[in-house]
């Protein structure tokens, strides 16, 4: 279904910029997104307790935010230097 969302500029940017940064296209990513917020939460606060299935490939990179942080600051601020017609 298609459908149409009015978002904050910076908000699809950044959604944008974690898309690419993740290899995936945006739609997969909102889908990601909100299907995941959608998801039943249990008492611990969690929708899932257990741990992801991509750390069994790939451990929990928990050491790497911050350049993960630095990596989608760099990629926001070539974005911001492409032409408005080129963002979308």
């Amino acid at each position: 279904m298609k459908t149409t969302v009015e978002l904050p500029d910076v908000l699809f940017r950044q959604a944008k910029a974690l898309a690419a940064a993740r290899g995936i296209t945006l739609r997969r990513f909102f889908t990601e997104a909100l299907e995941e917020r959608l998801r039943p939460r249990t008492q611990g606060g969690r929708a899932d307790d257990r741990e992801p299935p991509w750390m069994a490939g790939f451990g929990a990179l928990s050491d790497l935010s911050d350049e993960n942080r630095r990596v989608l600051a760099s990629i926001e601020e070539e974005f911001e230097r492409l032409p408005l017609e080129d963002r979308a």
